[in-house]
């Protein structure tokens, strides 16, 4: 019969900690006894020689008489000790009630020198030479579970999360990062929970009212303003840039699409979006021409304005057989759908009287204000215009970065794509990554699971995309093997001491060897609790992480007042947000328990 004991502790032997208690203990036992004898024989005026061990065996065999007044010494020794180890106890709980089942992979992982690049003073060393603001010097992430660390990205990093729903993600990291901020902050989602909870801190920093874009009624915000598309196509090319997000945005992941007549479409979207913006035509008008294949006025639009080969491009569509037009321009029509919804398209208009203020993207990058664009999934969804409105944003950023030194913001753009792969479907944004970091663009796009961007991105770009991030973060909630399989490959192994007994007539034998063992496998990967989370960023080892949600930070007292001045249910969120942090807290003194 045999038995095989693991442990990812220490790695110390049950034998060899048992000896070193052992030698602890008599150790401690003999420095009382000098103590107290040296004290006492002081008292009562005579001398002892020797070390404590001296000194201890002399006592047993009788050669050492013992002072009067050491046995008040001892007794007032073994009160303080005794008030040292209820101290010493309370202290050693205080840190187990803060631990979590997985805490002990964090003694594995990157910690001290592993993670200097994540420190204040590396990321603010990194804001000096960039010359950036001196009162923020980073993003705050989150502080390591071994040594309490907290962790910074510069302001040269770009960001991509995975956390699965019901993880904190938005308390955690999208909050947190939007205060953070020192200047412009660009923000995507789906839900009112992030507008309600930063909207009056952001207003306070930047000294004025953040635009919110909310086309469809989430946060019910009326539509004080308007942003005209038409406005980024300034040529051609803006066009078909234009035309294509809106194809890409339109379109289910995964779904179906035609070679020729999503191509076709496309391309036809792009030539009256052009005639539309040199005609000083409202967007909604390039759906009106749509509905009628055989209206030729986009034609003499572009003729007139000198692009003669756009004109001719969406000419032979008008004069192509009547299947074939009928094709393409049904399926530019649901391209553009979302132009029917009205709601939307007072968004993107100019209706309402000369009172209501045009969002201009390249004054706003130039601000330290806040744009909010919101859309959900579904018919009618606005995501098309959240993903162009996104864009335009990003490149006014990366023009006016042109004209600064070294070529980037001085101030940051902070951008966070929450929910982007529901409401942002930015296809080139793998490509755009890793520049965006050099030009002070500092963008977080938050996923629910890999499936979500492979959806968007498909497999290649979604591995670019998370290859071209400097920093990474895990929240747990995802059940994907694959993915966790790599992430568990990525956090590394340890060498795990293992002992063999085995019982045999002869006897029992005991062996012991080392093993390498996953620090953390695909099982506790998908199981991590609420709290943690795992850092992945360059040049530093994979790190274990306590969360920080915005109800532990500075803010927190703004954000309360926040959401109860904004959102309907606001009393009954910020009970459901302090429940919450009770809760990871409960879990993790049940663990330590």
């Amino acid at each position: 019969m045999s038995s095989t004991s693991k442990n990812r502790g220490s790695g110390l032997e049950p034998e060899t900690a048992l000896l070193l208690a052992a030698l602890g203990t008599l150790a401690g036992v003999a420095g009382l006894l000098w103590v107290a004898v040296h004290l006492g024989a002081r008292i009562d005026g005579t001398t002892v020689d020797g070390d404590p061990f001296e000194v201890a065996f002399a006592l047993a065999a009788g050669d050492q008489p013992w002072p009067k007044s050491a046995t008040w010494v001892l007794a007032g020794l073994l009160l303080l000790a005794a008030v040292a180890g209820v101290v010493a106890y309370r202290v050693w709980r205080a840190g187990r009630r803060a631990r979590s089942r997985v805490d002990g992979a964090a003694v594995h992982m990157g910690r001290g020198r592993d993670i200097d690049a994540l420190s204040l003073a590396s990321v603010t060393a990194t804001n000096t030479r960039l010359g950036g603001p001196t009162e923020s010097p980073g993003l705050p992430i989150a502080r390591t579970v071994a040594g309490g660390r907290t962790l910074f990205a510069s302001w040269e990093d770009v960001a991509v999360d995975i956390w699965g729903p019901r993880t904190g993600k938005t308390t955690s990291r999208a909050i947190p990062t939007i205060l953070a901020a020192p200047g412009a902050v660009l923000v995507t989602s789906n839900k009112r929970d992030v507008v309600d909870a930063t909207r009056d801190p952001r207003a306070a920093a930047a000294g004025e009212e953040p635009w919110v874009f909310d086309p469809q009624g989430i946060v019910d915000e009326p539509a004080t303003w308007w942003w005209n598309p038409l406005t980024y196509v300034v040529d051609e090319v803006k066009a078909a840039m234009l035309a294509d997000l809106f194809a890409t945005a339109s379109r289910d992941p995964g779904a179906r699409t035609d070679a020729y007549f999503d191509n076709a479409a496309t391309d036809l979207l792009a030539g009256l979006l052009l005639a539309a913006a040199k005609d000083n035509r409202p967007i909604t008008d390039v759906y009106l021409w749509l509905t009628d294949s055989t209206n030729d006025e986009p034609v003499e639009i572009l003729r007139a304005h000198d692009y003669p080969l756009t004109a001719a491009a969406v000419a032979g569509v008008i004069h192509a057989p009547e299947k074939q037009r009928g094709g393409v321009y049904g399926t530019a029509q649901q391209i553009a759908s979302f132009l029917t919804n009205r709601q939307v398209a007072t968004w993107v208009t100019p209706t309402g009287g000369p009172h209501r203020r045009e969002f201009v993207p390249a004054e706003f990058v130039r601000s330290s204000g806040t744009l909010y664009s919101l859309s959900k999934e579904g018919r009618g969804s606005a995501g098309p215009l959240v993903t162009a409105l996104t864009v335009a944003v990003a490149e006014a950023a990366e023009e006016h970065a042109k004209t600064q030194p070294g070529g980037r913001l001085a101030v940051p753009l902070v951008a966070v794509l929450d929910e982007a792969a529901n409401v942002c479907r930015w296809r080139e944004l793998p490509n755009l990554y890793s520049h965006y970091g050099s030009r002070g663009i500092c963008v977080l796009t938050i996923l629910q699971s890999w499936s979500q961007g492979v959806e968007v991105w498909g497999r290649d770009g979604m591995r670019k995309l998370w290859s071209a991030a400097t920093v990474k973060v895990y929240g747990g909630g995802v059940t994907e093997v694959e993915f966790l399989s790599e992430l568990s490959q990525l956090i590394g192994e340890y060498e795990r001491p293992t002992t063999s007994t085995s019982t045999s007539k002869q006897g029992r034998s005991t062996s012991r060897q080392t093993t390498r063992d996953r620090v953390l496998d695909v099982a506790d990967l998908g199981a991590l609790p609420k709290g943690r989370a795992i850092v992945l960023a360059s040049g530093s080892r994979p790190t274990l992480v306590r969360t920080t949600p915005w109800m532990l930070s500075p803010h927190a007292a703004a954000v309360n007042a926040s959401i109860l001045a904004h959102d309907p249910a606001g009393a009954r969120t910020l009970a459901d947000a302090a429940t919450e942090v009770d809760r990871v807290a409960h879990l993790e003194d049940t663990v330590a328990r």
